[in-house]
C-alpha cells in the first residue's frame, strides 16, 4: 500500500480495531453493492463505486496533474487501469457466486504473489493450503458443481489483478505521495470501468436513491477503509496488518449470510478457512510480503 497521507485525521482508533473495522466496512460495502446489481448491474455498480470514490479522493488530495513527470504517468496509469479491472471483474464474479467465495478466490492472487519464487518449506505449505481450499470450491462435481464456472474464473481474474495492483502500487508509491497516487489511480480506474457501466445502461437506470446507494458503496468500500487502513499502518507492522487482512474471506462470508442470506456449505466454509490460514501464515512467515490491501 502507498505511504500514509500527510494530513492526520481529527480522530483516531487503536490500530487493530481500525483494521478490523476497515475489513467489516469493505465487506459490508460489497454486500450493499450486490443489492444494487438488479437495478444498476454489476458494471454499473462498479462504475458508481469507482467514479464516486475518484471524485471524493480527488477532492481531498487534489493531485497536481499538470506537474506529473513522464515517469509518474507511466507508473500511475497502469496502476489505475489494473485497479479498475480488479473491481470490475470482482463485481462481475459477485453477480454469479456468493460473496464469501468470491473474496476467498480473489485472495489467490496476493497469496501467489507472496510465495512466488520462494523455496522455503513453510511457503510451500501455505501454497498447498491455498490450493486445497481452491480445489474444494472449484465446481468439479457434487455440491460444488452448483457454482457458476464463469463466476469462479472472474474471481480468480480479479485475484490476478489484485496481485498486479500490489506490484504496481509499490512502484507508484516510489514516485508519488500516497494520497496523490491513490486519487490519480482511482481516476484512471474510473476511466477503465465507466465505459462498461454506460454500455450496461447506467445513465438510463440511475435515479437519486440509486445514486445515494452508490455513494454509500463508495464510502464503505473505499473512503472509510482507506482512511482506517492508513491510520493503522502508521503504527502497525505490515506483517500484523497482513495477518489481520486474512479475516477478509470470513468477514465476506458473514456479510453474505447476514445481509444477502447466502448460505455456504460445510465444504465451502472449510475452503474459506484453508485460504484464510494460508494468507495469515504467509503474512506471518514471509520475509517481504506486501500486505494485500484493497482500494
Amino acid at each position: 500500500m502507498s505511504e500514509a497521507p500527510s494530513v492526520r485525521p481529527p480522530w483516531t482508533l487503536p490500530p487493530i480495531p481500525a483494521v478490523v473495522l476497515a475489513v467489516v466496512s469493505v465487506q459490508g460495502g460489497a454486500a450493499f453493492a450486490k443489492d444494487l446489481f438488479p437495478a444498476l448491474g454489476a458494471a454499473g455498480t462498479a462504475g458508481m463505486r469507482i467514479g464516486l470514490s475518484a471524485l471524493l479522493l480527488l477532492a481531498v488530495f487534489r493531485p497536481s496533474l499538470g506537474r506529473f513527470t513522464g515517469a509518474q504517468w507511466r507508473a500511475v496509469i497502469p496502476y489505475g487501469v489494473v485497479l479498475g479491472a480488479m473491481n470490475l471483474t470482482f463485481y462481475m464474479a459477485l453477480q454469479r457466486i456468493p460473496l464469501g467465495l468470491a473474496v476467498t478466490l480473489e485472495f489467490v492472487g496476493p497469496l501467489a504473489l507472496a510465495v512466488s519464487g520462494s523455496r522455503r518449506a513453510l511457503d510451500f505449505l501455505w501454497a498447498v493450503l491455498a490450493a486445497a481450499g481452491i480445489s474444494l470450491i472449484a465446481p468439479w462435481q457434487g455440491e460444488a458443481s452448483a457454482l457458476d464456472l464463469l463466476g469462479v474464473v472472474l474471481a480468480l481474474v480479479a485475484g490476478g489483478c489484485w496481485a498486479a495492483y500490489i506490484v504496481l502500487g509499490g512502484r507508484v508509491s516510489r514516485v508519488l505521495p500516497g494520497g496523490q497516487s491513490v486519487a490519480t489511480g482511482m481516476l484512471f480506474a474510473s476511466l477503465t470501468v465507466l465505459p462498461f457501466s454506460f454500455a450496461e445502461g447506467l445513465a438510463s437506470r440511475l435515479t437519486l436513491p440509486l445514486f445515494a446507494g452508490g455513494l454509500a458503496v463508495a464510502l464503505l468500500s473505499s473512503a472509510v477503509p482507506f482512511t482506517l487502513e492508513m491510520m493503522a499502518l502508521r503504527v502497525l507492522p505490515s506483517r500484523t496488518f497482513g495477518i489481520l487482512m486474512s479475516l477478509e474471506p470470513a468477514a465476506a462470508a458473514l456479510s453474505g449470510l447476514v445481509f444477502l442470506r447466502e448460505q455456504l456449505t460445510v465444504t465451502q466454509w472449510l475452503a474459506l478457512v484453508l485460504v484464510s490460514a494460508a494468507s495469515a501464515g504467509t503474512a506471518l512467515t514471509a520475509r517481504r510480503v506486501p500486505p494485500p490491501v484493497e482500494a
